[in-house]
């Protein structure tokens, strides 16, 4: 298990371009395998990961409270690659305050990079830092159907959870520009919901004193 948390986070909607960007209140996959490639220092070409997590914030800011900031765009030509034009604007921008990920996965070594931290870890934009709070090992329990899901995004093939339905990708190429790589439906269940059940396997934890049954995502980019 690593507990991350941040003053700030902020995860804008995928294709979502207007002068109001509001937050998911969980990041995607894609965040998480980014964080792990920040403290690996590289892109990682994950195969048969098992990956779990849970997201949690105290409030969000929002209105009159969101960030105001200046964002520069930049073209493209007929052929899709990026041409010497940019442009400027201005976004107010939702944000996530006090924030508490825990990430869960299998494998010791993909945990152990979090030890030393190759680059600074973000939760969002480049201001939304985040620290490693502690790295242990724990033993949850399996639970045949969830009953406690909450704090996280689910598949919606399969599953069709209640909650917030939206395209997530799953990871991102390392070319430039980025490509998405599986963008799939997912449910978005936030921890300020009421947890909501699955017929699908799971393991319970215990997070801040509320029981949680964590979905592991099976994901695989050979």
């Amino acid at each position: 298990m690593i507990d991350v948390s941040s003053w700030t986070a902020s995860f804008r909607y995928p294709n979502f371009m207007t002068a109001y960007h509001p937050t998911l209140e969980v990041p995607p996959p894609s965040t998480i395998l980014g964080l792990i490639n920040a403290a690996a220092g590289k892109y990682l070409n994950h195969r048969q990961l098992m990956l779990g997590y849970y997201f949690d914030f105290e409030y969000k800011a929002a209105n009159e409270q969101a960030d105001v900031e200046t964002v520069y765009k930049y073209g493209s030509d007929a052929n899709g690659r990026l041409a010497n034009k940019v442009t400027s604007d201005v976004i107010r921008r939702e944000f996530l305050v006090n924030t508490f990920l825990r990430i869960y996965t299998p494998d010791e070594s993909l945990a152990s990079i979090f030890k030393q931290p190759y680059y600074q870890l973000l939760l969002g934009r480049m201001n939304d830092l985040a620290t490693i709070d502690s790295i242990r090992a724990g033993k949850l329990t399996k639970i045949e159907r969830a009953e406690k899901v909450h704090g996280q995004v689910i598949p919606l093939r399969g599953n069709f959870l209640a909650g917030q339905v939206q395209p997530l990708p799953k990871y991102f190429t390392d070319t430039i520009p980025r490509h998405n790589i599986g963008t799939d439906p997912y449910s978005i269940v936030s921890a300020k919901s009421r947890p909501v059940s699955g017929k699908f396997e799971a393991y319970r934890d215990e997070v801040k004193g509320k029981d949680v049954d964590i979905y592991f995502h099976q994901l695989n980019f050979e």
